[in-house]
């Protein structure tokens, strides 16, 4: 009987992890769409419900380090728990950095760089973190590796993206009663949004590293 209560734990650790995942995807889509669309109660919304993701957090650590103590888990079941108090750090970061998209939409009224994508850098920079989350789910390392190797693109179109705000920049001719603290301003926010979404690339990666470590005990993605 205490067995089954423990593997309950265990099962229940999984589910809560994967809600919080479902939470911070939806959060990360909605900082998306708030910049794409300059919506300021959307933005708000996502700035003022920060507080349930650190909750969540908070809890799922309490949960994992329970589990530790009180269980002295071994092997596979250790190298879980492990993950998942890993993987829930990533979330959380991934959190923070949806909220940044949504308080640069409060500045950004206007689309200063049309060239650069913003839109595609985030989705797929979202499907690496829900990839990263189904290899977790499913404990399968080949999609573990998969995301990881996804990384290089992402990586790929944030420094192009980057590279094309530079260069449009040294290439602009002002227009007449451009202000130019506005145009920097411009340029700053949209290369901390790239910034950030390559970011959460690399959280995702994080996770996939830890998820193929929870299945094969493989650390060879683990940095």
């Amino acid at each position: 009987m205490p067995r089954r209560g423990y593997q309950q734990q265990l099962d229940d650790l999984r589910d809560d992890v994967l809600y919080m995942s479902e939470v911070v995807l939806e959060r990360l889509r909605m900082g998306l769409d708030a910049l794409n669309r300059k919506d300021p109660d959307l933005a708000w919304s996502i700035i003022e419900g920060d507080d349930e993701v650190n909750d969540l957090y908070l809890d799922l650590e309490s949960d994992c380090i329970d589990l530790f103590a009180l269980q002295q888990p071994v092997a596979g079941d250790l190298r879980f728990i492990a993950a998942s108090f890993k993987i829930i750090t990533d979330l959380e970061r991934i959190a923070d950095l949806a909220t940044n998209l949504a308080e640069y939409s409060l500045v950004a009224d206007r689309e200063g760089f049309p060239d650069v994508d913003v839109q595609s850098i985030g989705a797929r920079a979202h499907d690496m973190v829900e990839a990263a989350m189904d290899a977790y789910a499913s404990e399968d390392a080949a999609a573990s590796r998969d995301v990881d190797d996804q990384d290089d693109e992402l990586d790929r179109l944030c420094e192009r993206a980057s590279e094309t705000v530079v260069r449009d920049l040294l290439e602009r001719q002002l227009d007449a009663g451009e202000d130019v603290e506005d145009l920097m301003g411009d340029v700053s926010r949209l290369l901390l949004t790239v910034r950030d979404l390559e970011r959460v690339g690399d959280h995702a990666v994080n996770v996939a590293a830890r998820a193929l470590y929870m299945a094969e005990n493989d650390a060879s993605l683990i940095y």
